[in-house]
């Protein structure tokens, strides 16, 4: 991503109601694993490091991030020692494999995705997981995602594919963000009819939108603890070396 899309993150995550919101969807799935105690945990991507102290909660973490500011500051802030890391083969040495591996809006930045997923399943342990979440639909793609260095957007086919070809077993796969999606197609229609150019970033909105817009996002969390959602701006698997 860009230096300034790194700054706004970290200016930004602890109160934005798009992060609030997909950690408290991200917690619920992470607590249906029922992992045992101090089970090893990696975020690879961490970013400037919003999600470290939610997933410190469900085990031992470690966490590898590309960009230099994006690390220093996820180390700062959580107190993590955030690695340098780059998929798919600059990953550093571990002292072990991991019960859960976490991708949270990240590969879509990975040009190698098949060949990054195929090395990650390699850092499972027995019956490990790997959890990911990513943007929806290759047609709502904007300047926005070019900003953010994004190589793709998903399909539920595109998303099943590479997981299956890496080698790994999908267990799950949901779309999430359900309920702002017509909200989301309406903002896009009436850009493009005004002729804008890309999609909002992760800036903060007035307080009563943020409020508004996180209290409907997070009351997703209830449906997706019992189903799948069939559309949504964003998708989340659940895969694994069951297979």
């Amino acid at each position: 991503m860009e230096q300034t899309a790194y700054r706004e993150m970290a200016a930004t995550e602890q109160a934005h109601w798009w992060f609030l919101a997909r950690r408290k969807i991200i917690a619920d799935t992470i607590k249906s694993f029922n992992l045992p105690p101090h089970s090893k945990i990696l975020e690879v991507g961490a970013g400037t490091g919003g999600n470290l102290k939610l997933l410190q909660r469900f085990g031992d973490l470690s966490a590898v991030e590309m960009d230099d500011y994006a690390r220093a500051y996820a180390t700062q802030v959580s107190g993590v020692g955030v690695e340098y890391g780059l998929l798919p083969n600059s990953l550093p040495t571990f002292p072990h494999n991991f019960q859960l591996i976490c991708m949270f809006d990240v590969l879509e930045h990975v040009e190698k995705d098949f060949e990054s997923l195929k090395v990650l399943a390699t850092r499972l342990n027995p019956g490990g997981r790997i959890l990911i979440t990513v943007p929806a639909y290759p047609w709502m793609w904007t300047d926005h995602d070019a900003v953010l260095h994004h190589h793709r957007r998903y399909t539920r086919t595109t998303l099943s594919n590479v997981i299956n070809r890496a080698g790994l077993q999908l267990d799950r796969l949901t779309n999430f963000n359900t309920l702002l999606f017509p909200a989301a197609i309406a903002a896009r229609l009436v850009g493009n009819a005004l002729g804008k150019k890309g999609s909002p970033g992760s800036s903060l909105p007035p307080r009563f939108v943020n409020s508004a817009f996180e209290t409907i996002f997070k009351s997703e969390a209830p449906m997706l603890r019992r189903l799948n959602l069939p559309f949504g701006l964003s998708l989340m698997a659940v895969a694994s070396n069951y297979a």
